[in-house]
C-alpha cells in the first residue's frame, strides 16, 4: 500500500491510448449493452464511430466510439496536467449503478403518501411507465400545495451541478417546479457555509469562490508561503466547469524555488499533504480543531513584539483596539500567549513565536483552506486568518494577504480576456399556479440544518440575525443531488426521513438518496445530450462544446425533457422550453457570448462553424492581478462590503446579534468533541477527518467499479491511520477495520502510514453508504460512509453551517463476517406487481 499512500493523483503528462479495444462487450459488460442495443431508436446514430470533444468536472478529453459504445477515452492535448480522473467517466455511463427506468418504492405504489415511510431504503422498486411516473410527481405537487401550502414542498437542496450552460439539474428544477408553486428554498452550501456567511462582515465578499492573486506574481514576490489546511494539488484536479489544470505549471514552479530556498513554503496541517509532497516545504502538525488557539497566540506575539503593521492597521482596519484585550486576558482572565496555545495545539511555545516571526519578516501569502470552516466554530478559523492577515499589513500587494479559494478553480491562473457564457435561467417570469402563503413559516432555511427541520417542525432557530422557523416537511424533490452522501449522522438522518410523505429523486446512479426515495427517474448523464460550457474556471481560457458521445441509455432523458414535460400537465411547457429547442437554447447561449466577444476585441465564429467544426475556441490570456489591490490603492474609492468599508477585526453588526457561539470578534470556543485531550477524547481517542477525497468529486465516480478499484482496499474506502495507532490495534494495510463511535459504525479498508499525527485518521467524504440492512438505522455501513460517523450540528447561530470535517472515533480490526458492500448496485425489481396499479388515495 506505500505506492498508493505517497501518490498525489496527478499525471505530468498525457495519458497514452486506453485499453484495446477487442469488442464492444469486453469493454462495457453485455449486460449493459444489451438493453441499450434493444432499445436504440436510431440505428444510425448508435452505430456512429468516430472521436468526439467532450468535457467534464475533471477536465476535458477526447472520447472514442466505436459502434455507438465509448471504448477510449484521451485527456485534451491543451491540458497538460490531466487527471488520472478522465479514466473514469466513461464508467458514468456504464456502470451497474445506472438508473435505467422511471421507478416507484413498492409500498408507495399500493398507499401513496400514506405508505410505510420505514420501508425507505430497502430498495424495493417496480418499474413504471414515464407517464406514470410524471403523473405521481405532479399529483403529489398538487396534493401537497393545495393541503398544505409551499413550506411543506422542500424543491431548493442543490450539490455540485453538471458541467455545462443548459443541462444544469438545479437550475431545471428550479425552473420547472417553481412554474408550478412556490416552495421552500435553501440558503448556503455544505462546502463553504460558515465563511461564506462571516467573511462579508469581515472583509466584504465571501472570498471563498473568487480568483486569486496571478501565480506569477506570487512567484516573484513572496517570501513565505503558509498553507492554513489547504491541499491545492489533490482539489484542483476538479473545478466547477471544465478545468484547464493550468496552475499545476506554477506548483511545479514553486517547487523549484522551495528547492532553491527562494520560497519558504509552511503547511499548518495534521497530515502530510499532496501538495507538501509535490512541493516541498516545513511542516507545522497542529492537534486538529486547534487552529483558532494557534492563530490567537500568533496575533499574541505580533503584538507584544511590536511585529505588526500599525499603518495597515489603521489604515484599512476597524477593531483592534477591541479584540486585543481578549488575546491579552484583560476580558477573560485567560492569556493567549504561546504558552497557553502549546497545551491546546501540540506547538511548542518557541516554535509557535518562530512562526509569527517568519509571516512577519517578509512577504507573506495565507492560503487558507475550507474544511477547518466546516467544523463547529467555524467561523472563527476564516474571521482569525483575515485577522492575521491585517496585523501583517500585506492584504493588496502582489503576493501578499490571504486567499481562501487557491485549492479551487484553477485558481492563481491569469483569467483571459474572453467573453463568460450566461447558462439556462431558473426564473421565467411566468406566475407559478399556486402562491400560496408561509403561514409564519421561513420561505428559506440553511441547508446544512434541513434534516433538523424534517425533525423539528415549528422549532425556531438563529440564523444570520434571523429567526428561521421550521415548517412542516411533507414532500422533497432531489434532482442531480445526493443528500445521503453530503448530510451528517447518517442515522439520525434516516429516522427523521421518515416524516416525509413523499420523496423523489431525478439522477442517473443509484445513489442512497435514490434508495430512499418513493419515486425516481432516470436522467441522462453530461455525455449523453448535447451541451456547451466555459474551458476553464478562474482561467476562462475558452468555450468548448459539449456534444453528445452516446445516445441515452435504456429509458433515461434529460431534465430539459423531463421538467418540460412535467410542465405540460400544468399548461406551462411554453414556459418552461420558452419555446426553443436545446439546440436553439444552446445557439442563444453561445451567441450571447459571442456579442459580448465583440465588445472585448474577441472575435468568434457562428454557431454553426462552431458546433460542426473543432468545436472549442480559445481566448487570448488577460493580465496579472493582485486581490484586494484597488481597495489597498483608494480605501475611500474602493471600500470593502462591509458595513465600515475596512476590514473589522471587530464587526458590531456581528456583536449585536448576540450569538454567546459567535460574538463581535474572533474567540476560541471549545468543542462538543475534540481528540488529544479534548472533551469525548477518553472514550473515542481518534479524530477522524472527512475532507474531499483525491479520486472523485464528492460522491461523484463513487460507482465507477474499475476505477474505485485503483483506491478500494479489500473493497473499502480506504481509511488512513497512522502507524502507531494501528500498531497499538492490530492492524496492517489491507485489513478490514470497524470505525465507530456514538452515532455509528461502518467497515473500510485500513492504510497504514506516517503521513498522519497520531491520533488523527482520514476517511474521505463522498464514499457511498452501503447499508447491511437498508432502511435500517444502527446498521453498519459495509463500505465506509464517514458521515454516518459525523455530527449533525450548526457550526454556530451566525451560519448555521455544517461540522462535517471531524469527527472523534475509535478503530478496530474487523473480527465478524466479511459482509459484500451493498451500495453499488440497481433496485430489487418486484416481480408480479401490475406497473399500472393505482396509488391509493391520488
Amino acid at each position: 500500500m506505500a505506492t498508493q499512500t505517497n501518490k498525489t493523483g496527478i499525471s505530468r503528462r498525457r495519458f497514452l491510448s486506453g485499453l484495446a479495444v477487442a469488442s464492444a462487450a469486453s469493454v462495457v459488460g453485455t449486460s449493459l449493452l444489451a438493453p441499450r442495443k434493444a432499445m436504440a431508436a436510431d440505428e444510425v446514430k448508435a452505430a456512429f464511430s468516430g472521436d468526439v470533444l467532450s468535457g467534464s468536472h475533471w477536465g476535458a478529453f477526447r472520447a472514442k466510439v466505436v459502434n455507438g459504445v465509448w471504448t477510449e477515452t484521451t485527456p485534451f492535448e491543451k491540458d497538460k496536467n490531466p487527471t488520472d480522473m478522465i479514466k473514469a467517466v466513461r464508467e458514468v455511463v456504464y456502470n451497474p449503478a445506472r438508473v435505467k427506468y422511471p421507478m416507484i418504492r413498492i409500498d408507495w405504489l399500493k398507499q401513496g403518501y400514506k405508505s410505510d415511510t420505514t420501508q425507505r431504503g430497502n430498495n424495493r422498486f417496480v418499474r413504471v411507465p414515464w407517464s406514470q411516473a410524471l403523473d405521481f410527481l405532479y399529483h403529489e405537487m398538487e396534493r401537497v400545495q393545495d393541503n398544505f401550502g409551499p413550506s411543506a414542498l422542500y424543491a431548493g437542496h442543490t450539490g455540485w451541478q453538471s458541467v455545462g450552460k443548459l443541462h444544469n439539474a438545479g437550475t431545471m428544477m428550479k425552473r420547472g417546479v417553481s412554474l408550478h408553486g412556490t416552495t421552500l428554498g435553501k440558503m448556503g452550501d455544505y462546502s463553504t457555509g460558515a465563511a461564506q456567511v462571516i467573511l462579508p462582515y469581515v472583509a466584504g465578499a465571501m472570498e471563498v469562490y473568487e480568483q486569486q492573486t496571478s501565480w506569477p506574481l506570487v512567484l516573484e514576490h513572496t517570501d513565505t508561503i503558509v498553507m492554513w489546511a489547504s491541499d491545492p494539488i489533490k482539489n484542483l484536479q476538479v473545478g466547477w466547469l471544465v478545468p484547464d489544470h493550468s496552475p499545476y505549471q506554477y506548483y511545479e514552479q514553486l517547487a523549484e524555488k522551495v528547492k532553491n530556498k527562494e520560497i519558504k513554503v509552511i503547511y499548518v496541517d495534521p497530515v502530510v499533504s499532496s501538495t507538501q509532497k509535490a512541493v516541498g516545504g516545513e511542516q507545522i502538525r497542529v492537534n486538529p480543531q486547534t487552529d483558532v488557539p494557534l492563530m490567537l497566540a500568533i496575533a499574541h506575539t505580533l503584538y507584544t513584539e511590536n511585529l505588526y503593521n500599525k499603518e495597515f492597521v489603521a489604515d484599512y482596519t476597524t477593531g483592534l483596539d477591541k479584540f486585543m484585550p481578549y488575546v491579552l486576558g484583560e476580558t477573560d482572565g485567560v492569556i493567549k500567549n504561546p504558552e497557553w496555545a502549546e497545551k491546546i495545539c501540540g506547538i511548542k511555545a518557541d516554535d509557535i513565536r518562530a512562526l509569527a516571526r517568519t509571516m512577519a519578516k517578509g512577504r507573506t501569502q495565507i492560503i487558507g483552506g475550507w474544511c477547518l470552516q466546516r467544523m463547529q466554530h467555524g467561523e472563527q478559523y476564516a474571521w482569525m486568518l483575515v485577522v492575521l492577515a491585517a496585523m501583517l499589513g500585506q492584504i493588496g500587494l502582489p503576493g501578499g494577504g490571504f486567499g481562501f479559494g487557491w485549492h479551487y478553480n484553477d485558481a492563481g491562473s491569469i483569467t483571459s480576456n474572453g467573453p463568460l457564457m450566461s447558462g439556462f435561467s431558473g426564473v421565467t417570469g411566468v406566475d407559478p399556479i399556486h402562491s400560496g402563503s408561509y403561514d409564519g413559516y421561513s420561505t428559506f432555511i440553511p441547508v446544512a440544518r434541513f434534516v433538523d427541520c424534517i425533525d423539528n417542525p415549528g422549532k425556531t432557530i438563529d440564523y444570520n440575525g434571523q429567526k428561521i422557523k421550521y415548517p412542516f416537511m411533507k414532500m422533497a424533490i432531489f434532482s442531480g443531488n445526493n443528500p445521503f452522501g453530503h448530510h451528517q449522522d447518517r442515522n439520525k438522518m434516516i429516522k427523521a426521513w421518515t416524516k416525509l410523505q413523499t420523496v423523489v429523486s431525478i439522477d442517473h446512479q443509484w445513489t442512497a438518496t435514490c434508495r430512499f426515495a418513493d419515486i425516481v427517474l432516470p436522467a441522462t448523464t453530461t455525455y449523453e445530450r448535447n451541451d456547451i460550457e466555459q474551458y476553464g474556471n478562474h482561467s476562462n481560457a475558452g468555450i468548448i462544446a459539449l456534444r453528445k458521445i452516446v445516445e441515452p441509455m435504456f429509458e433515461s432523458r434529460d431534465d430539459f425533457e423531463i421538467f418540460s414535460e412535467l410542465c405540460s400537465r400544468y399548461n406551462r411547457e411554453e414556459a418552461f422550453t420558452g419555446g426553443k429547442t436545446q439546440m436553439e437554447w444552446i445557439e442563444e447561449i453561445y451567441n450571447g457570448a459571442r456579442l459580448q466577444g465583440r465588445g472585448l476585441g474577441v472575435r468568434m465564429p457562428n454557431f454553426k462553424k462552431f458546433w460542426d467544426g473543432e468545436g472549442f475556441i480559445e481566448f487570448p490570456a488577460g493580465k496579472e492581478w493582485i486581490r484586494h489591490e484597488s481597495f489597498r490603492n483608494e480605501p475611500d474609492l474602493e471600500p470593502l462590503g462591509t458595513a465600515s468599508g475596512l476590514i473589522e477585526i471587530y464587526c458590531k453588526t456581528i456583536a449585536d446579534m448576540g450569538y454567546n457561539d459567535c460574538q463581535g470578534h474572533p474567540m476560541w470556543f471549545e468543542k462538543t468533541e475534540r481528540s488529544h485531550g479534548g472533551p469525548r477524547s477518553d472514550r473515542f481517542p481518534i479524530n477522524m477527518q472527512s475532507t474531499h477525497p483525491k479520486d472523485r468529486l464528492h460522491s461523484q465516480l463513487c460507482s465507477s467499479t474499475d476505477f474505485r478499484a485503483t483506491y478500494a482496499v479489500a473493497d473499502r474506502e480506504p481509511i488512513f491511520i497512522n502507524t502507531e495507532d494501528a500498531k497499538a490495534r492490530g492492524i496492517k494495510s489491507g485489513d478490514i477495520v470497524r470505525v465507530f463511535n456514538d452515532r455509528g459504525q461502518v467497515m473500510a479498508g485500513a492504510v497504514v502510514t506516517d503521513d498522519y499525527l497520531p491520533g488523527v485518521c482520514r476517511l474521505q467524504e463522498g464514499a457511498w453508504y452501503s447499508p447491511l440492512e437498508g432502511g435500517k438505522a444502527g446498521t453498519i455501513c459495509t463500505y465506509g460512509d464517514p458521515n454516518v460517523l459525523t455530527e449533525d450540528i450548526g457550526s454556530s447561530s451566525l451560519a448555521q453551517a455544517t461540522s462535517a470535517a471531524a469527527a472523534l472515533v475509535q478503530i478496530e480490526k474487523y473480527t465478524g463476517p466479511i459482509h459484500a458492500v451493498t451500495g453499488f448496485n440497481g433496485p430489487i425489481y418486484e416481480e408480479g406487481i401490475d406497473p399500472l396499479f393505482p396509488a391509493m388515495d391520488k
